[in-house]
């Protein structure tokens, strides 16, 4: 947690300079109608897993439904779109395209909040100074846990289309984990009130039609005792893999910036124990009787060795 006091530490000595009314959770709020219903493009640099990529973004918001296009500069030649909640991933080399469909939409840029409000005890929403961000005023918005069951944050929010054009993950010791940054940004005509409408009614909708196509997780033959605060219960699905046939139960936990996985499989003639990182993202896997279960997130070591300890058989 020192790293959270360092950096409160700077934000209030910015703070000062900051002349918007605006406090956090209006910002997130803001930002959130932004990023659904403009339409807007450009080149957007990704660092996760200590790898650069740069990738041409596209949005759009027409009748209702949000469009995304990420297409890389670089080989592996790819296209990526989202079409509401259904994904679809392009390999230009190969010809490939494989589909998927999340049950609730997620940006490729970053994932927010719907009720930022619903987190004031778990996160301090903390506006600080101002920063030039591709050559575009950006507010800084800091999103700072008050626990350590979770990553602080860092948003650049372009003061005039109130879009994100820099979004940063921090470790417990401060060191950057993710970055995502636009390097240009061109925003098209923006859209009618009727639009913003639009999307809350569509947004809530789509939320509520994928849920009740999942299957009920209290159906299910596992119980999840211990979650961090401020995480709900978004889905439970189950899967078979094509190729092996073997079924995969996956249940989505998520507060809106960080989402957890939980998977529940018949255990194989290797089982896994034990914990795994890769960046931000961490893992913890245990074998309770006949079950394999790997518990995955971008979340801190601890949080996924507390829900996979968590999960019995009922």
């Amino acid at each position: 947690m020192r790293f959270i006091f360092i950096l409160l530490l700077s934000i209030a000595s910015t703070y000062a300079d900051d002349k918007t009314n605006l406090n956090g959770q209006q910002w997130l709020d803001k930002v959130n109608d932004a990023m659904k219903i403009s339409n807007y493009h450009g080149t957007v640099v990704f660092l996760k897993h200590g790898q650069l990529e740069a990738m041409n973004y596209h949005h759009r918001f027409e009748d209702g439904v949000e469009y995304e296009r990420l297409t890389s500069l670089n080989s592996p030649l790819r296209e990526v779109t989202r079409n509401s909640s259904e994904i679809s991933c392009f390999y230009k080399e190969t010809q490939q395209k494989v589909e998927t469909k999340h049950p609730i939409d997620r940006s490729f840029i970053v994932n927010l909040p719907l009720h930022p409000e619903r987190l004031q005890d778990q996160y301090l929403f903390a506006v600080a100074g101002q920063e030039m961000v591709a050559m575009r005023p950006a507010q800084i918005l800091a999103i700072l846990p008050k626990d350590d069951l979770r990553h602080a944050r860092k948003l650049w929010i372009d003061t005039a289309s109130l879009l994100p054009l820099k979004v940063e993950v921090y470790g417990p010791d401060g060191k950057a984990l993710e970055q995502v940054l636009f390097t240009d940004l061109t925003v098209e005509k923006s859209n009618t009130g009727s639009d913003a409408a639009i999307h809350n009614s569509a947004d809530e909708n789509q939320l509520n039609q994928n849920v009740l196509q999942a299957e009920a997780f209290e159906k299910s033959r596992f119980e999840l005792k211990n979650w961090p605060p401020g995480f709900e219960k978004i889905f439970f699905i189950r899967n078979t893999m094509q190729q092996s046939k073997k079924t995969v139960d996956h249940l989505l936990i998520s507060d809106g910036f960080s989402s957890i996985s939980v998977y529940f499989e018949a255990k194989g003639e290797k089982s896994v124990e034990g914990l795994r990182a890769l960046g931000p993202v961490n893992s913890y896997s245990r074998v309770i009787d006949d079950l394999q279960v790997t518990v995955l997130g971008e979340v801190p070591v601890q949080t996924v060795e507390l829900v996979a300890k968590g999960v019995s058989l009922r």
